[in-house]
């Protein structure tokens, strides 16, 4: 054969072809170096001589791990030799994907895309919209039991429905409402979706573990050693839970609820006595009412969202002209706040509180040793901006307390600020919470901030008594489904029944839709929440820290004592980059602050694409919201292979 004037050299290339089964000797091939992947698989093809449809398959090199999808290319061209060991196989293969909600569906996923995309196709399928926010991760080593055959029967197989891909693009609107009512609201009775990690109860430990197994979002399955009918976990990745529409996302929100219940049952995010109290009566609510609600999402919570559209609209624009008199009533009443205020240093007991003249300003507090000094200059002026905010509330014994942790050069002061009431708490929360987003009291949001402070408190307050009823007929309360393990070392089922059941009261009159919400309002609300942790060595440094990965922001921490060492917020981060032969992480910070380290438990280019996923996520916005700016995600989440 000759090319360009030159005769080129046949050789002989060896292929295995999928189809012809596992004892099939490979198929060779007479070539060139010259000749394109296209002819190669029309050669196959013809040699083959199977009648079947071959458009889903593809060449696979094993020894370089990767596809070779553009056909037009010459095998010289990708660097092909004799010595190569192709494969001819579909490119879409059956996979066994995990939900957070125990259920596994079998599905046809695309093994030759990038995971993002296989991600995007599998949520496409089963209606859950923001797939970006998802990933899919290795599943935990499970140890056969004996009792584990019942798992099978929650197996749903969907290999026959297409799924479509980056590469062909099928309307499965058929699929998601028989997928969606196969995914409803109604939770199973406590048994861990999938292997439990109940056995190592130490959360943090547990955590660390887990971020490893997450994949490689611009690697394809194959790439990363994920074989036919393998068992991956479809989960929430980046916690930055967006445009939420209780209309549009049934499955996302029972997904994100049972991912949310999980992370408290096993302790993998920390709370408080009462807030466990509280989600042990929102899932006992929530389990009596999918029984009792099987339509989740009626007319009439469509109506309500829409009224309560509007009246938010209404607000919007009464607050850009009448209302500027009550914000200014508002403010005022807001600047002139009293609250106790006591520095400590976190390992050291806590002499007692004194008290102060507060001022509350933009995105500051003031304070003074008496209202009349607050006319000169303050004991000390404190920027809330990118603090660390958490509430520390008991409502049985009055206690209102809200801990702050100010960033400063040498690392993290903490300071508690103790309300005298439910009121002035909700106030002062509130505008903490805004201040530490870069937001001042005139924000639209405070008022609505106040609100479900409030709420949150009310659904804590004890009903003395008022249970009674409540409980006669529900004697059997299954507790062990509702509280994590510690609560059941700590008191007895019968002891938990009345408190669960107090709490329920407060949750009772909630829709099925509206108790799911709360339920993940008030874990979004947890200081922990959304935290993915690494074990780093910091440079410079001879010993091993954590490295918390939040949604806005770095935090270092002490891996002995637990203690936030220094905290770093993406929205100071000039820029951040990967020296991937020593996988070592570098980060600049605006101020001249500039950080690197290595990753001892997780790859780094996990610990990337954590950072670079976040600062995608925050790039999103509504006008933008239906069309997802993949080539952004790769740019800031892609290794140096990944382009």
């Amino acid at each position: 054969q000759r090319s360009g004037g030159h005769i080129m050299a046949s050789w002989d290339l060896s292929v295995t072809v999928e189809d012809l089964g596992p004892d099939a000797p490979p198929v060779t091939l007479s070539v060139t170096s010259d000749l394109h992947v296209g002819g190669v698989i029309l050669k196959l093809v013809e040699k083959t001589q199977i009648n079947r449809d071959w458009s889903d398959h593809g060449l696979w090199w094993d020894q370089k791990q990767r596809w070779l999808l553009r056909t037009p290319w010459s095998l010289e061209k990708y660097g092909i030799h004799a010595d190569a060991r192709l494969v001819f196989m579909p490119q879409h293969k059956a996979l066994r994907v995990g939900l957070p909600s125990g259920k596994t569906l079998r599905l046809q996923a695309s093994f030759s895309t990038p995971v993002f995309q296989t991600v995007m196709a599998i949520c496409r399928m089963i209606n859950i919209r923001h797939p970006e926010e998802l990933s899919l991760l290795r599943p935990v080593e499970e140890k056969k039991k004996k009792k584990d055959k019942d798992l099978e029967e929650e197996l749903h197989d969907l290999t026959g429905v297409p799924l479509s891909s980056g590469i062909r693009f099928i309307d499965t609107a058929g699929v998601t409402e028989h997928e969606s009512n196969q995914c409803n609201l109604s939770p199973p009775p406590l048994q861990c979706p999938g292997p439990c990690p109940c056995k190592s109860l130490k959360s943090k430990t547990w955590l660390i573990a887990s971020v490893h197994r997450w994949l490689d979002s611009s690697r394809c399955l194959l790439q990363q050693g994920i074989q036919e009918n393998d068992r991956l976990w479809l989960r929430f990745k980046y916690y930055t839970l967006y445009d939420i529409e209780p209309k549009y996302d049934v499955v996302r929100l029972t997904q994100l609820y049972e991912q949310a219940r999980w992370a408290v049952l096993l302790e993998d995010i920390d709370c408080t006595e009462e807030e466990m109290m509280l989600f042990g009566a929102l899932q006992y609510h929530i389990n009596k009412a999918a029984q009792s609600e099987p339509q989740v999402l009626s007319t009439s919570t469509a109506m309500d969202d829409l009224e309560s559209a509007l009246q938010s609209l209404e607000v919007k624009m009464e607050g850009e002209g009448s209302s500027a008199s009550e914000l200014l009533v508002r403010l005022s009443e807001l600047m002139y706040l009293k609250a106790f205020i006591h520095f400590r240093p976190k390992k050291l007991t806590l002499k007692g509180y004194k008290q102060y003249w507060f001022k509350f300003q933009d995105t500051s507090i003031s304070y003074f040793k008496s209202k009349e000094e607050s006319i000169g200059e303050p004991i000390q002026h404190i920027n809330l901006k990118g603090c660390e905010v958490a509430p520390d509330v008991n409502m049985a014994a009055q206690k209102f307390l809200i801990r702050l942790l100010i960033p400063a050069p040498e690392g993290m002061n903490e300071l508690y600020l103790r309300c005298e009431n439910e009121q002035q708490y909700a106030q002062w929360m509130a505008g903490c919470r805004l201040a530490s987003k870069g937001k001042s009291l005139a924000d639209s949001s405070f008022q609505s901030e106040i609100q479900s402070i409030r709420s949150f408190l009310a659904m804590q307050k004890t009903n003395s008594g008022s249970h009674g009823n409540a409980a006669a007929g529900d004697e059997s309360i299954n507790t062990h489904s509702l509280v994590s393990p510690r609560y059941h070392k700590k008191y007895k089922a019968k002891q938990l029944t009345p408190r669960i059941l107090d709490a329920y009261q407060n949750v009772a009159q909630l829709s099925l839709t509206d108790a799911i919400m709360r339920f993940l309002q008030i874990w979004q609300a947890l200081p922990d929440f959304g935290l993915s942790y690494v074990v780093v060595r910091f440079k410079g440094s001879r010993k091993d820290e954590v490295l918390g990965i939040a949604p806005n922001r770095l935090i270092r921490i002490d891996l002995g004592v637990g203690d936030v060492v220094k905290t770093w917020r993406y929205n100071n981060m000039k820029q951040w980059n990967v020296n991937w032969d020593i996988r070592q992480v570098a980060i600049e910070f605006e101020g001249n602050v500039n950080i690197a380290f290595s990753c001892v438990t997780a790859d780094c280019k996990i610990v990337h694409e954590f950072i670079g996923g976040y600062i995608f996520m925050s790039t999103r916005s509504r006008e933008k919201s239906d069309t997802l700016n993949e080539e952004l995600f790769h740019k800031l989440t892609g290794g140096h292979e990944a382009l």
